[in-house]
């Protein structure tokens, strides 16, 4: 590391991470911030700032950092029993797959569980390939689906693909961005052509039978792009007909986190064949589930194993995050605080032309950035300044789209209206320097 480095880097944990990490292992801000402890909406730093944690680790903090309910049912089960692996049998595991069949939509009843969104997404592949007996998947442009060689081929995005496909049959079909229309139309006039187009995707890339359609109800790392009203009914329509199953990816989207639903794919009235999730459910602890009908479990190979996949502490932590959505109904609190969100939202895009877009469900709400809005021409310079100005209010965000021009929010789900204020409050100041 270059002197300049180890004199403009104040925290020891930061100058060890630049030396000591793969450099690939990014970090927001132009001088990277060391967190130390959470509590509740709240982290602090090692120089002891304090923030409003207003991203929650990606959507993953979904119930408080150390929450006390979530933080009890860890230590018991480590004091209780804290490892098994698949080839035994655990109560946590148990009860959690039974938990998941109640709540989750349509005849989802067996689960798999691994320790990431990553392993869920492979596991669904996998899955739906074996019961099709077909290998070809079709999936969204500005989409992402994880680190494995699987996902990189499903990736969307070249921002996070470093290599490319190592697997072959993924399609990716257009995104249903309506604020970057790929056919230059506007909802409702147009008749769903980004749906319409996988029929032809199908026909003209593939053998004409595939296995799945996999996507997210939010496209996350995209930007959270929401398909307008009908899209995943006639996507879905268009997947049976042509094979295929329909796995649903709500890595970022479950939990309640779009309000007033378990599940974002809720919002629209279909049936997923397979979902999968992580983030949210854990809090923060390593969990990744796939959620499959009979038929598609059934068919999975007949022996398989993971060394993690269903541990107890992960199960015990699950169990409990769900039993306090469940106790603080914070579904309903994420939907009520979420539409106070999206209006404090609007009110900034009125004040700020440098904001092209509000757009999201529930805690899931993001602001696309551009220099102009007639052109739309992406304004990523305009997000590292808020970035750097909401750093400095002390409230931490999160950003992505393809153009890194999105700011991303994830308040978690217990959020106040007090929360947002503070957030829009940093957020106008951050505004202000840009315009």
């Amino acid at each position: 590391m270059s002197t300049a480095e180890t004199k403009t880097t104040k925290s020891e944990t930061v100058r060890k991470h630049k030396e000591f990490l793969f450099p690939a292992v990014a970090t927001y801000y132009q001088e990277p911030i060391a967190l130390v402890r959470g509590e509740g909406f709240h982290v602090w730093d090692d120089q002891g700032n304090k923030y409003l944690d207003c991203f929650g680790g990606v959507l993953t903090v979904s119930v408080g950092h150390a929450n006390p309910k979530v933080s009890e049912a860890i230590i018991n089960q480590v004091k209780t029993l804290q490892h098994t692996s698949t080839l035994y049998a655990n109560q946590p595991q148990s009860d959690l797959a039974e938990k998941l069949h109640q709540i989750t939509p349509g005849r989802l009843k067996k689960s798999f569980f691994t320790n990431s969104g990553t392993e869920a997404d492979d596991t669904a592949v996998h899955a739906a390939k074996t019961a099709t007996g077909r290998h070809e998947i079709v999936v969204l442009r500005h989409s992402y689906s994880g680190r494995s060689a699987t996902a990189l081929s499903a990736m969307g995005h070249s921002t996070w693909r470093p290599l490319p496909a190592q697997v072959a049959g993924f399609v990716h079909a257009r995104a249903p961005y309506c604020y970057r229309c790929p056919f230059k139309l506007t909802y409702p006039e147009c008749g769903l052509a980004c749906a319409n187009d996988i029929e032809e995707l199908i026909m003209t890339t593939t053998t004409g039978e595939i296995a799945a359609f996999m996507a997210e109800p939010i496209l996350g790392v995209g930007g959270f792009i929401v398909p307008p009203p009908g899209y995943f009914e006639r996507a879905v329509e268009i997947t049976r007909k042509h094979g295929g199953l329909f796995i649903a990816d709500e890595v970022q989207t479950a939990w309640g986190r779009t309000g007033d639903k378990w599940f974002g794919i809720e919002h629209w009235d279909v049936e997923p064949d397979i979902i999968t999730s992580a983030k949210g459910l854990g809090n923060g602890v390593p969990l990744g589930i796939t959620v499959a009908t009979p038929e598609v479990a059934d068919k999975y190979p007949g022996l398989t194993f993971s060394t993690f996949g269903g541990n107890p502490v992960s199960m015990a932590a699950a169990l409990a995050v769900i039993r306090v959505i469940e106790e603080e109904d914070l579904k309903r609190n994420a939907a009520e605080v979420g539409g106070y969100l999206r209006q404090r939202l609007e009110e900034l895009k009125e004040k700020y032309p440098v904001i092209g877009d509000v757009r999201g469900m529930g805690l899931m709400q993001g602001v696309e950035l551009v220099k102009d809005r007639q052109t739309k021409e992406p304004a990523p310079e305009a997000v590292a300044r808020v970035f750097e100005e909401t750093k400095r209010q002390r409230v931490l965000i999160g950003k992505g789209g393809l153009y890194g021009n999105v700011i991303r929010t994830g308040l978690m789900l217990n959020s106040t209206k007090d929360n947002v204020d503070e957030l829009i409050s940093a957020m106008d100041a951050g505004f202000a320097t840009v315009n």
